[in-house]
């Protein structure tokens, strides 16, 4: 079998990769996502707080602070043109004493200098002028009107579906375990054996980039993965709060946050805790434990008992502390250690590494067709009900309901699953489609989404999966046809 030849290979089908491979696509050249899982929006991506920060947090000087400022500043338009839910909501960092003021001020400070708009410190009652759930005990707040929140992996998705729109090629199950240089080409194998040959490589690996750093040349940096646990919340809770909600952060980060989410949910989280296997993404008694009082102290008046769901993500801590993006060697670029912002500083991220690939000499002739605009996913919810009606006529499929919860209609399923990147699971479907993310969490639509994939894709029902991997929804049949 002839090996695949590539200008551009980016490792990692995450966030970070996903725009990045957008953002060449704008170019005569050919690239490739390769993803280790069966599809993307798998690590970080999928299990993180859906923060765009405004910038005041990270230390002037820093990738990060500059890459934050200037991602949250692009983010609008990259969710506007991607179709990506996104709601510029300001956040706050509130106070409860004297002391905690004295280190609001220091940030209102150093998020003027790294340049974000607005900031100011505000007095107790004056923050709960607009957010009146909010502890009567908060005495101070620092108010950053940019700050926004937006859906994570629904920009993964995005970002990803309009790089293949644009000619991008995604491989999945793609473990890389080898890249070999010989001459101007580089060799990145799989675990299967199935390789790929590029002129260069972008290593957007996140929790596992510092190995795949190491595959090309020593690696000069180390990721320490950091657990962070989180709890959703009912959508009856989502209107609590308006902005996001930070208590004072610690060496750790920003600490537990109290936030809307764009799909109207509320969102308490996340712990941080350090810890040694890559994989870990269980959550625990007290983790969870902890994110609920930390939330209460915020929000006394939260009710309890409407949880609908929790997890976990890992951060792709370096060591350093800053984020990585530099030549290890010619045609081998690390984007690395994107921990938070990460997020808020993809768009950023994106537009710096395609700048370092046409300043290195590699030949970047824009596209004349390339289209940055994507159809929302969920363009129908926002018909009115004559133009509902008007689609169901054409398409009867819309008119059938599947998840209640969420009101998910069978034809935003069977399109969800027609469109590039398509899901190959059903965790996949309620990533674009929200089927299965309701109060039941998939108790009720589960059975008919699967049937679904089943027909769509030409997978036998009984090895339809929830996320891949050994995860078989079905075990036999019990009746005949």
């Amino acid at each position: 079998m002839m090996t695949r030849e590539y200008d551009f290979a980016v490792i990692g089908g995450g966030v970070i990769g996903g725009l990045i491979a957008r953002e060449l696509s704008r170019f005569e050249v050919t690239t490739v996502i390769l993803e280790r899982s069966m599809d993307v929006s798998m690590g970080a991506s999928k299990a993180n707080s859906g923060i765009v920060h405004a910038g005041f947090d990270a230390e002037r000087g820093t990738l990060k602070a500059r890459m934050n400022v200037r991602g949250s500043e692009l983010m609008e338009t990259v969710a506007s043109e991607l179709g990506v839910g996104y709601r510029r909501n300001g956040s706050v960092v509130t106070a409860f004493s004297d002391k905690e003021r004295e280190h609001l001020l220091r940030l209102a400070e150093r998020g003027a200098r790294n340049g974000v708009k607005d900031i100011s410190v505000i007095d107790g009652d004056r923050l709960r002028e607009f957010e009146p759930n909010l502890s009567p005990e908060i005495k101070y707040a620092l108010y950053a009107p940019t700050g926004a929140i937006i859906s994570p992996y629904g920009l993964c998705i995005a970002a990803v579906g309009n790089a293949m729109d644009n000619g991008c090629d995604l491989m999945r199950g793609f473990e890389v375990t080898a890249v070999e240089r010989s001459g101007e080409w580089f060799t990145v194998t799989s675990s299967t054996g199935e390789a790929i040959r590029c002129r260069a490589v972008i290593n957007a690996a996140g929790i596992n980039s510092d190995i795949v750093a190491s595959m090309a040349s020593p690696a000069r940096f180390r990721i320490l993965p950091r657990k962070g646990e989180y709890l959703l919340c009912d959508k009856e809770l989502g209107g609590m709060v308006g902005c996001t909600v930070f208590g004072c952060p610690t060496e750790k980060g920003k600490g537990v946050l109290v936030t809307p989410t764009v799909d109207g949910n509320l969102l308490l989280g996340p712990t941080a805790e350090d810890v040694q296997d890559r994989d870990d993404v269980a959550t625990c008694a007290d983790g969870l434990s902890y994110v609920e009082r930390s939330a209460l102290r915020q929000l006394p008046r939260l009710p309890r008992g409407k949880v609908i769901t929790s997890f976990a993500g890992l951060r792709a801590k370096a060591d350093g502390g800053d984020f990585i993006i530099e030549w290890s060697e010619r045609g081998f670029l690390n984007v690395a250690g994107i921990d938070s912002p990460g997020l808020s500083s993809a768009p950023a991220i994106a537009e710096t590494v395609v700048d370092m690939i046409g300043n290195s000499g590699f030949r970047l002739d824009r596209k004349r067709n390339f289209d940055p605009f994507r159809k929302p996913l969920d363009w129908f919810s926002r018909l009115s009900d004559e133009e509902k009606s008007e689609v169901i006529r054409e398409r009867p499929e819309y008119g059938h309901i599947v998840c209640r919860c969420e009101k998910i209609s069978e034809g935003e399923i069977r399109d969800a699953i027609r469109r590039d990147p398509r899901p190959h699971d059903t965790d996949g479907i309620k990533r674009r489609t929200r089927s299965g993310m309701g109060r039941c969490q998939g108790g009720f639509c589960l059975p008919r989404v699967a049937e679904i994939l089943s027909e769509e894709t030409g997978i036998p029902f009984l090895e339809i999966t929830k996320a891949s991997g050994g995860s078989y929804i079905n075990k036999s049949r019990t009746k005949g046809d």
